[in-house]
């Protein structure tokens, strides 16, 4: 897909109504500090549309980038920041599974893991609980430049093992300092949205 144009559209908090959109939707979920939003602007070709932060649990909305005008990344809350209270993690909780059951045009949901880290529990419980709202994610393995490459087989298996993964499940390796990876995503992405939405992939900007 040539990146012509990107807008953040829609920002939805726990008591926003959520949008229904006539474009194609696909969905990132990831832990805090994950590197989503550094993922979501590599996709984009921006430095920093979606806002990063060291500070994790920096996105407590639901996200909506019109690509193109052709289809939306939809960026939604991080989880497992152990400093949000009980009581906003069960709000944000609520808010992506009212998205995940309400949504007419999601057509796939990407997991973000840490290459570097066995999955957590909170990993385990958030790609089990996508499989049961419908969805089988595509999981993407971030900060795969903070190994060494010899490596990096070893710990996909290590991310397949932790998240007990269905078989056939892509695991795509993926380095925000190096784009390593965003091709193979976007190819993915085009795969899921076809034949509403097809077109080649391709670095329109750097």
């Amino acid at each position: 897909m040539i990146i012509k144009n990107v807008a953040l559209e829609t920002v939805c908090g726990i008591t926003s109504v959520l949008p229904r959109n006539e474009k194609m939707e696909v969905a990132f979920a990831g832990k805090s500090n994950v590197g989503k939003s550094s993922l979501i602007n590599a996709l984009m070709n921006r430095k920093s549309l979606a806002r990063t932060s060291a500070q994790p649990g920096k996105t407590q909305t639901i996200n909506f980038y019109n690509i193109n005008d052709e289809l939306y990344l939809v960026d939604l809350p991080g989880y497992g920041y152990a400093k949000v209270s009980q009581a906003a993690k069960d709000q944000w909780g609520k808010l992506i599974e009212r998205y995940l059951h309400g949504s007419e045009q999601l057509k796939a949901v990407f997991l973000l893991i840490d290459i570097r880290h066995e999955p957590s529990a909170n990993d385990k419980m958030m790609y089990d609980w996508i499989l049961y709202n419908g969805y089988e994610p595509i999981i993407i393995a971030t900060k795969m430049d903070k190994i060494k490459r010899s490596q990096i087989q070893k710990h996909i298996k290590m991310v397949k093992n932790g998240l007990d993964v269905k078989p056939g499940t892509a695991v795509i390796p993926f380095s925000a300092e190096t784009k390593q990876g965003r091709e193979e995503i976007w190819e993915v992405i085009e795969q899921k949205i076809k034949p509403e939405c097809a077109s080649g992939v391709s670095d329109s900007e750097n």
